[in-house]
């Protein structure tokens, strides 16, 4: 269903109804996310040294919500790592 058929649909007090059910009662990607966690932390847990701290399920969770923004040297690092990657060249005037 695309998301004008859902508008089309459903009221916007059903929506916001779901909305708070899915804080309660995760499912979709926010449950699959919850599942993936658990097994990556029991599998982390089962490896991890006998003097280690053992790993929390949220270690594993996708971090949500903004990110901060990158500075212009943190894109150009970026931008020449793909290059890079890609076999390119950097064709800027270095200063040495």
């Amino acid at each position: 269903m695309t998301r004008a058929e859902l508008v089309n649909r459903m009221s916007s007090r059903e929506i916001t109804e779901w909305m708070a059910f899915d804080q309660l009662e995760p499912f979709g990607a926010g449950a699959r996310d919850i599942g993936h966690a658990i097994v990556a932390s029991t599998v982390a847990n089962v490896h991890r040294g006998p003097n280690e701290e053992a790993y929390k399920i949220k270690d594993f969770m996708p971090k949500q919500g903004k990110k901060e923004p990158q500075s212009v040297g943190e894109m150009i690092q970026i931008a020449g790592m793909y290059t890079a990657a890609l076999g390119g060249k950097d064709l800027r005037d270095k200063e040495e």
